[in-house]
C-alpha cells in the first residue's frame, strides 16, 4: 500500500508561510481534521486541506503529523473550498480565512465540549411504580425515582436532590436506573419577550412576497426584499425557512447587531425550538463551543447570529438570510476583510441555495445589482412589501430646524417641539426612543480663552468626555485620563493653562441627565451604549427592562436604530441627525439616510400612531427631505448622479490601501511607493483611477502614523489582483504595515 500524504496549512497567519506543507498522514486522518504537525523545532496546529499518493518531496524527510486535535473534523469541505475563495478574493492568507470556520477558542484547546453525570430510569410503567412503592423505608431513593419520573426519566444528576450519590449507587446496583457521562451544553440566554408561539395570518403584502422567494428556493436566485420598517419581514423569513427544513435542507440568518441577536433568537426559539444555534463573539468560549459543536453534529438546522455565523458547519444550506442587509457592520474591518454579502453570494452559487437581503433601506450596490436583473451570471430580484400590517402605520416625521431654535433662544438640547413630545409621552405612559450617535457626556472639551482642545497624545482624536466617570476618553485607542490629572493634577488648559475648560457637544450620558430633568418620576431612562453593554448579557437586560417598563425613554447610539420591535414605542427622537453627515466618506449621506429611516421605523408599529422628530442643522438636505415625506426616491437620485459622475460604487469598485507605522518618513515613502506602481500598472486602462497618497481622516492612532491611497476600477476588473500584485514587498524590513481592503466600506 502506497504512503499518504496530507496538505497541512499551518495556524500562522503570516504571507511568507501561506503555502501547503506536506506530511505523512499514516493513522486514519480525515480532510478538515485540525492536527498538531512539528514545524522546526516546536509543534503548532494546522489544517489538514487535501490527501495525495506521491509527494516530490523526499520521503525520507517527510515529517509525521503528531497528533490529531479532535476526532472529528473540524472543517467541512465546503468550507475548505470557501476558505479558498476568500483567499483570492479578500487577499488573505488561508489560515485566516479558515480561522473564521471555528470558535477560535479551540485554538489552543482554550474550550473542549463539557460532560457531567446522567441518570436515566430502566424500569417504566407499571415496574417503575412497583419500585417506588417498595421503597417507603428508603425515602431518598424514592425521593429520586420521583423526580426522575417527573423529568421525563432522565435527567442531569445536578437536577436532582442534594447528597443523593449513595442512594444513585444504589439505585443503579439494583438495575432501576442507569448512570453515565454525557455532554452538557452551555445554552446562551434568550429574550424573554420574543417567546411568543403566535402565528400571525400574513397580509395580502406578505403572502405575495413569500409566494415569488418560495418560488426562487430551488433555482438558487438571489432576492431583495425591500420592506417599510414594520412591514412584517421576519414574519416572511421563518415562512421561508419552515418551507426549506421541510425540504430536509438548513438555513441562516444574519442580523447585523448584537443587540438584536437575542430578541430575534427568541421569535425564531418560539417558532423551531432547540432546531436554532445562536453565534456571535458576546456568548462566552463555551456557549460559542456547543452551538457550533450542535451545528457539526446536525442537532440544530437552523443559525442565528451575527456575521461570523456565515460560516457555520450547516450541511446542504438551502438558504441564507441577510437581515439589514445595508449595515456597514457586515464588512469585516481586519483580516480578512470581506463582506457577508459576496461571501454569501458565493455559497449560495457553490451550495445552490437562494440568498435574501432584506432591508427597508437596501444598499445602493444591492439596488443596482436588482436594476441590472443579473450580476456574475444569476439573477436578482427586487420583492416589495411597501405597507405595515393591520392598523400600523408609517410614522409621522418632523425636522426641526436647530439654527431657528437656537436663534429664538433656545440653548436646549431638546428642541420644543421635541420636548413638548416627550412630556406628552410620559403623561400618557407611553415609550420613546431617543438617538444619539456619540456615548458619553460631552463631544470634548475646550478652553474658553484660546480654544485649546485636549487630544490623545497617542491619536489625532479629540478626548470625549464623560462625566460619570470624570475621564476624557480617546474612542480611538480606549486610553482614558482622569480630568483632574489631564493635563497636570490641576484642570489647566494643555495649552495656556487657563482653568476655564467647558465642555462641548452632547452624548448619550448628557440626555440621560437632561430627561431626569425634564420628565416627572416614574418615566424610567435606559441608556443603551457601547459603555453601558460591555458587560455579558447587558444588552438582552437593559432590553428586557425597557419591554418590562409602564413607561420609559430608550436613548442610545445607533444600536437602537435598527430591528428592535416595540409595539408601545410612539415616538422616536433623533438628538443631532447630522453626526455622520458632514464626515469625509462618499457614504455619509446614504448612511445618514439609511440610519434616520431605520430608527423612525421603531415607532408606531402598534396600534397607536407614531410620531419622529429629527433635530438637525441641515434640514434641506435631500437625506432629511426624503425621511420627511418617507420617500427614498428623493434622496436616491441626486445620490446615484452624484456616485456615478465621480466613479463611486456602485458603478465601480473601490480598494483602500492602508499603510502604517511608527516612523512616518517610512509611512510617505512605502504609501508613495504603492501609489506610483498602481499609476504605472494602470496607466492607460479605461475606468480606473489611483488616488493618494494622503493622511487618513484619522492620521494617527496608537503613536503610527497612517497614510492611504484608494483605486477606482471597473466592476468587472480583477482589483484585488492588480492590487496585491503592486504592493507585494513594498515597507518589508522597514517597521511599515500594510492591509489590502478590496471593496472598502471603511475610508477613515
Amino acid at each position: 500500500m502506497s504512503a499518504i500524504y496530507a496538505d497541512v496549512i499551518v495556524d500562522i497567519n503570516s504571507a511568507a508561510l501561506d503555502r501547503v506543507f506536506t506530511y505523512d498522514a499514516a493513522g486514519g486522518y480525515e480532510l478538515g481534521m485540525r492536527v498538531e504537525v512539528p514545524f522546526g523545532g516546536r509543534r503548532i496546529e494546522g489544517y489538514i486541506i487535501g490527501f495525495r499518493q506521491e509527494t516530490e518531496l523526499d520521503p525520507a524527510r517527510v515529517r509525521s503529523i503528531t497528533r490529531p486535535l479532535e476526532s472529528y473534523p473540524a472543517l467541512t469541505g465546503e468550507q475548505i473550498e470557501l476558505a479558498r475563495y476568500m483567499q483570492g478574493h479578500c487577499k488573505c492568507t488561508l489560515s485566516a480565512a479558515l480561522r473564521l470556520m471555528i470558535p477560535a477558542q479551540m485554538r489552543g484547546e482554550r474550550v473542549r465540549a463539557r460532560t457531567e453525570r446522567r441518570a436515566r430510569l430502566l424500569a417504566t410503567g407499571p415496574e417503575l411504580d412497583a419500585a417506588i412503592e417498595s421503597l417507603a423505608r428508603a425515602p431518598r431513593r424514592r425521593e429520586l425515582l420521583e423526580t426522575l419520573r417527573d423529568l421525563g426519566g432522565e435527567a442531569a444528576v445536578s437536577q436532582l436532590p442534594k447528597g443523593s450519590s449513595d442512594a444513585l449507587r444504589k439505585l443503579a446496583g439494583a438495575g432501576v436506573i442507569e448512570l453515565s457521562e454525557g455532554e452538557k451544553r452551555r445554552a446562551p440566554a434568550v429574550y424573554s419577550s420574543g417567546l411568543s408561539g403566535a402565528r400571525p395570518t400574513l397580509t395580502p403584502a406578505q403572502a405575495r412576497a413569500l409566494e415569488e422567494l418560495r418560488a426562487g428556493l430551488d433555482a438558487g436566485e438571489r432576492f431583495l426584499l425591500h420592506g417599510v420598517t414594520g412591514s412584517g419581514k421576519t414574519e416572511v423569513y421563518m415562512r421561508l425557512i419552515e418551507e426549506v427544513l421541510s425540504r430536509g435542507r438548513t438555513a441562516i440568518l444574519l442580523v447585523p447587531e448584537i443587540s438584536l441577536t437575542a430578541q430575534t433568537v427568541g421569535r425564531f426559539r418560539s417558532r423551531f425550538g432547540d432546531d436554532v444555534a445562536i453565534l456571535h463573539s458576546r456568548l462566552s468560549a463555551g456557549e460559542r463551543f456547543d452551538q457550533w459543536d450542535m451545528v457539526r453534529l446536525g442537532s440544530a438546522h437552523v443559525v442565528v447570529g451575527a456575521r461570523s455565523a456565515l460560516f457555520a458547519p450547516l450541511r446542504d444550506v438551502g438558504l441564507i438570510i441577510i437581515d439589514e442587509e445595508h449595515e456597514w457592520t457586515y464588512k469585516q474591518e481586519s483580516a480578512p476583510r470581506y463582506h457577508a454579502r459576496e461571501v454569501a453570494a458565493r455559497m449560495a452559487a457553490e451550495r445552490g441555495c437562494a440568498l435574501v437581503l432584506g432591508s427597508a433601506t437596501p444598499s445602493l450596490e444591492a439596488l443596482e445589482r436588482c436594476r441590472e436583473g443579473t450580476w456574475g451570471g444569476v439573477s436578482w430580484t427586487r420583492v416589495s412589501m411597501p405597507e405595515r400590517p393591520g392598523a400600523a402605520r408609517l410614522p409621522t416625521v418632523r425636522v426641526v430646524d436647530m439654527t431657528e431654535q437656537f436663534s429664538g433662544g433656545n440653548r436646549s438640547i431638546f428642541s420644543a417641539p421635541l420636548a413638548e413630545a416627550l412630556q406628552d409621552v410620559a403623561a400618557k405612559r407611553q415609550k420613546a426612543v431617543l438617538m444619539l450617535n456619540r456615548r458619553g457626556f460631552a463631544n470634548f472639551l475646550m478652553c474658553r480663552e484660546c480654544g485649546c482642545v485636549p487630544e490623545c497624545p497617542h491619536c489625532s482624536t479629540a478626548l470625549t468626555y464623560h462625566e460619570r466617570t470624570h475621564a476624557l476618553v480617546c474612542h480611538t485607542c480606549g486610553r482614558s485620563w482622569p480630568v483632574r490629572a489631564y493635563p497636570d493634577p490641576s484642570t489647566r488648559c494643555p495649552n495656556c493653562g487657563s482653568r476655564y475648560l467647558g465642555a462641548y457637544g452632547v452624548g448619550t450620558q448628557r440626555v440621560e441627565d437632561e430627561l431626569a430633568m425634564l420628565l416627572p418620576e416614574g418615566v424610567e431612562v435606559i441608556r443603551m451604549d457601547a459603555d453601558t453593554t460591555r458587560a455579558k448579557g447587558a444588552h438582552q437586560r437593559l432590553l428586557e427592562r425597557f419591554d418590562a417598563a409602564e413607561s420609559a425613554v430608550l436613548v442610545g447610539t445607533q444600536m437602537i436604530a435598527k430591528g428592535l420591535d416595540f409595539p408601545e414605542v410612539t415616538l422616536v427622537g433623533v438628538i443631532n441627525a447630522d453626526t455622520m453627515l458632514k464626515l469625509p466618506d462618499f457614504r455619509a449621506a446614504e448612511r445618514t439616510y439609511d440610519l434616520l429611516e431605520q430608527v423612525a421605523g421603531r415607532a408606531g408599529r402598534g396600534g397607536r400612531p407614531g410620531e419622529v422628530i429629527v433635530q438637525t442643522y441641515w434640514a434641506t438636505h435631500p437625506a432629511m427631505q426624503a425621511v420627511l415625506s418617507h420617500r427614498r426616491d428623493v434622496f436616491l437620485a441626486p445620490e446615484l448622479a452624484e456616485r456615478k459622475e465621480a466613479s463611486y460604487p456602485p458603478f465601480s469598485r473601490l480598494a483602500n490601501i492602508l499603510v502604517w507605522g511608527k516612523n512616518a518618513r517610512a509611512v510617505e515613502d512605502a504609501s508613495a511607493k504603492v501609489a506610483a506602481a498602481l499609476r504605472e500598472k494602470v496607466s492607460g486602462l479605461s475606468g480606473w483611477e489611483v488616488l493618494g497618497p494622503a493622511d487618513c481622516v484619522k492620521a494617527r492612532v496608537k503613536d503610527r502614523s497612517r497614510r492611504h491611497v484608494m483605486v477606482k476600477a471597473p466592476l468587472d476588473a480583477d482589483l484585488g489582483g492588480v492590487v496585491s500584485e503592486c504592493a507585494a514587498g513594498i515597507g518589508r524590513g522597514m517597521g511599515i504595515n500594510m492591509a489590502l481592503d478590496i471593496d472598502a466600506y471603511d475610508l477613515m
